[in-house]
């Protein structure tokens, strides 16, 4: 199993193999549909502006936004999608620059945040210790310092930083200079950033505990109906702490085994409560 892979967990909590290794097991299907989402989202997007119907343009950057960080590419950087590492690396670079976004960046200050949760060079979970309007403020400077953090700490992926950074730049420029004849680009690249400035909010100061050590217990634990709705079933923080060779598809899965052993250690859970059965 891979070093990104080993989960950091109370010694009481079952192995993955304990739990089952059809937890990190997916369908085709499902891999396929969850590769080629984002580029459905970013067409979809293009079509509706195109139309001035800016409302499913915006639909579409919205979702754009939640099944990258939510998903493709969160999976894409934990490399959980059955793809080979090059394939899985280069897909998330891809799917990140269409997002504006550097995937070789999110993928090394993640790994990151796994290996040091919440501790002090923990770039990704900086805003932690903070208020929630604090967390959103963070998110206008995020992308950059993670950039940089990456930059500075990794300095064998300075090259595909590079290029991304200034693949980044290019589609910025075209979209400006595209202003002459059409503001769908420009428009586009403002949805995508502001998006983007609400991540440490819901990836950070929502689902983590600062102050916390104990790995059980830096990551909150949420249950419910509405929790999952809201969450559109991606809010299995603590558990993708615990286990993050699973993949997003199988995290219901993996909570509902996990939840007799989160009873036993006390675990208490966020707007809802565990189930026994």
């Amino acid at each position: 199993m891979n070093a990104e892979h080993a989960h950091l967990r109370d010694e009481s909590l079952p192995s993955l193999r304990e739990l089952g290794l059809d937890l990190i097991s997916i369908t085709s299907r499902q891999r396929w549909v969850t590769m080629l989402l984002p580029p459905i989202a970013m067409l979809g997007y293009v079509g509706a502006a195109s139309f001035d119907y800016w409302k499913l343009a915006v639909l579409s950057v919205m979702v754009l936004s939640f099944v990258t960080y939510g998903s493709t590419s969160h999976d894409l950087v934990h490399r959980t999608l059955g793809l080979s590492a090059a394939m899985s690396d280069l897909w998330l670079s891809l799917i990140e620059l269409g997002s504006l976004r550097s995937g070789t960046a999110y993928r090394l200050t993640h790994l990151h945040h796994h290996r040091r949760t919440l501790a002090d060079d923990d770039i990704e979970a900086s805003s932690v210790r903070g208020t929630w309007v604090g967390s959103l403020i963070d998110g206008v400077t995020m992308q950059p310092r993670l950039w940089i953090w990456a930059w500075r700490h990794e300095k064998r992926y300075r090259l595909r930083l590079g290029f991304e950074a200034a693949g980044i730049v290019a589609l910025i420029s075209m979209a400006a200079g595209a202003m002459r004849w059409t503001s769908v680009p420009a428009v586009y690249v403002g949805l995508v950033i502001g998006g983007s400035w609400v991540f440490p909010l819901v990836t950070v100061y929502i689902p983590h505990v600062a102050g916390a050590t104990d790995p059980i217990r830096q990551t909150r634990l949420f249950r419910g109906l509405a929790i999952r709705i809201i969450g559109a079933e991606h809010l299995y923080h603590l558990e993708h702490h615990l286990y993050p060779a699973v993949p997003h598809h199988n995290w219901p899965q993996l909570a509902a085994r996990l939840d007799p052993h989160f009873c036993r250690l006390g675990v208490e859970p966020v707007l809802g409560r565990i189930n026994h059965g």
